[in-house]
């Protein structure tokens, strides 16, 4: 029943205008069917040399800014909390090793 149900939708929404106003058509002209495809490879050109200037502006930005709210300073070597040290791991003898 759901088999014939969905079948019969289907047909309905295939035989309505909806599918033909949303689906991509080509030119059937050789000539245009070049120039669109040119211009989408230009888009896409475009739109990747932008994102790579601004991405590549945003990480100066960052950088910029970094260097002029810290003044160029190591602010982990003012900061009294750090405590610089080496450390070793112990393992206890009686745990067994997770391998």
């Amino acid at each position: 029943m759901s088999n014939a149900f969905f079948r019969d939708l289907h047909a309905r929404f295939d035989a309505s205008g909806v599918r033909a106003m949303f689906a991509p058509r080509k030119p059937r002209h050789p000539l245009l069917r070049v120039l669109l495809g040119l211009t989408g490879v230009a888009l896409l050109a475009v739109l990747l040399v932008a994102g790579l200037f601004i991405g590549a502006a945003m990480i100066l930005f960052g950088i910029t800014r970094r260097l002029l709210v810290r003044g160029g300073r190591d602010t982990r070597a003012a900061d009294a909390r750090f405590v610089d040290a080496e450390y070793r791991v112990v393992r206890d003898r009686d745990q067994p090793v997770l391998r």
